[in-house]
């Protein structure tokens, strides 16, 4: 939990940064810090999404995981809790500063817990006590705060909730699953979380709003379906 704990600090500054200095920025300025996050969030995706050893366990993953966080409602939810927050944090009501705190949140809770550094530093952090890798992460996700709190304001600053309670439960339930996570679970998972990252970057581009967060649940129907294929004996990876 160390490592979550560092993220968490991490983003809460650099979103409160952002927040107090976003007016001095135009909207110009703003825009174009906005489509080079989008820009460098897809070159990101794409790179995680290459790792897969076999692409169909990444389609079939995305295809369940999307029926089930459509059937959930995922991302209603997280747009309204999102906006319950809003309520209780911002004391401004008008609906474009509204909007903008539910976007924030929602995009920031997406891209800070979506990726290869989150998955698989939780896991270290839990099974091993490691948590180099969710420092690494804490840094750039600072950073990334910064720039994006500038845009879309303290939305940014309240997905530090989501990063504990995401992070922070992957590591509980590392810890509490040592030897369960294998190495081609993980790599299916972390390819699986890239093309999720894929919709997040093409949503902050404004190209089209992919419901991103009712995808989430094929992060975790990939190490899932990896480990049903080794119990009946499937060779999942046939060129190797």
């Amino acid at each position: 939990m160390i490592g979550t704990i560092i993220n968490v600090i991490t983003v809460f500054i650099g979103g409160t940064l952002g927040t107090l200095l976003g007016h001095r920025f135009p909207a110009r300025m703003q825009e174009t810090i906005l489509a080079s996050l989008g820009l460098f969030t897809l070159i990101i995706a794409i790179d995680s999404a290459l790792v897969s050893g076999n692409v169909l366990i990444v389609l079939g993953s995305l295809l369940i995981g999307a029926l089930i966080g459509e059937a959930l409602h995922i991302e209603r939810r997280l747009e309204d809790f999102g906006g319950w927050l809003r309520d209780k944090l911002v004391r401004e009501r008008d609906g474009s500063e509204g909007a903008r705190f539910v976007e924030g949140f929602v995009t920031a809770s997406l891209i800070f817990c979506v990726g290869p550094l989150t998955i698989q530093g939780s896991i270290e952090d839990g099974l091993m006590g490691d948590y180099t890798k969710l420092a690494i992460k804490a840094m750039m996700d600072g950073f990334a705060a910064l720039a994006f709190a500038t845009t879309l304001g303290p939305g940014v600053i309240a997905s530090v909730i989501v990063i504990l309670l995401f992070q922070g439960g992957i590591s509980l339930l590392a810890g509490l699953s040592s030897n369960v996570f294998t190495e081609p679970m993980i790599m299916e998972l972390t390819a699986t979380g890239g093309v999720v990252l894929m919709a997040v970057g093409i949503r902050l581009l404004d190209l089209k709003k992919i419901r991103a967060a009712n995808l989430l649940p094929a992060i975790f129907v990939a190490p899932a379906a990896v480990a049903v294929m080794d119990a009946l004996g499937i060779n999942y990876y046939p060129n190797l």
